[in-house]
């Protein structure tokens, strides 16, 4: 699916995404990252079902309000342990599928939210 902009900007959009990839600024990413309006970032989590706590670390020091958590084609659910030093800083977690990740960091991002999108495609 494509996305359109309703403005240009300097800050990072999800232009289009499909099941396999999503592009940013019209860049195409086909391997886990994280996109901040800011920055985007190479995410060293495997799949879903390798997610270690670990692997929310890095989200420690952004200073996020949301963390969208983008479960690869279909909505799953983390284990409260994983994500549970997050919570501790207040910053709240979404999980659902690849695709509304994507469509719900945009209205974030457009929203000047502190936002952060972890686009997991498997």
């Amino acid at each position: 699916m494509k996305l359109h902009a309703s403005a240009p900007s300097a800050l990072n959009a999800i232009t289009a995404y499909g099941e396999d990839y999503v592009m940013v600024n019209s860049q195409r990413h086909e391997a886990n990252l994280i996109v901040l309006p800011e920055r985007i970032l190479p995410w060293q989590a495997t799949d879903f079902a390798g997610l270690r706590e670990a692997d929310f670390e890095v989200f420690f020091d952004m200073k996020l309000e949301i963390l969208l958590l983008g479960t690869g084609p279909k909505q799953r659910f983390p284990h409260p342990r994983l994500t549970q030093a997050l919570a501790a800083r207040r910053v709240g977690v979404e999980a659902m599928d690849l695709q509304a990740a994507c469509r719900t960091y945009n209205i974030l991002m457009a929203e000047e939210r502190r936002v952060a999108a972890a686009l997991l495609f498997a």
